[in-house]
């Protein structure tokens, strides 16, 4: 079977919980892995892009029924050499997962994510 997701959010208002947080508001949500690929030059669009790719998972993996409940630091959103964005999940029930892949976009205000996942039949 196959399940998605979908998230967007605001840029401005991920940069607001920056400003007002700081670190303490990146180290709730994301991976030490995570804050290190966090681009430095715009950080608030980046982690709108990574914050929608965690909420575009966890409504895929909700869907399907593997799990009743997941936390946003249970999903790791991490870009491989080329840039291409990829998922690494957390959770008890991976071995029923046969797939997952993710797509992020942005523009000035908005980040969005969709997310695909592939159960085993």
């Amino acid at each position: 079977m196959i399940y998605i997701g979908n998230d967007i959010v605001e840029n401005n208002r991920i940069a607001r919980l920056i400003n007002l947080y700081g670190t303490k508001f990146l180290h709730k949500i994301f991976s030490s892995k995570e804050i290190e690929s966090i681009k430095r030059k715009d950080i608030s669009t980046s982690c709108s892009g990574k914050f929608a790719a965690k909420g575009a998972s966890a409504k895929a993996l909700l869907s399907s029924g593997i799990v009743s409940r997941v936390s946003l630091k249970d999903i790791v959103v991490l870009s491989r050499n080329d840039g291409a964005p990829f998922v690494e999940i957390n959770i008890a029930q991976l071995d029923k997962i046969k797939d997952f892949k993710i797509s992020i976009s942005h523009t000035d205000k908005y980040a969005t994510a969709v997310a695909l996942l592939e159960l085993f039949e």
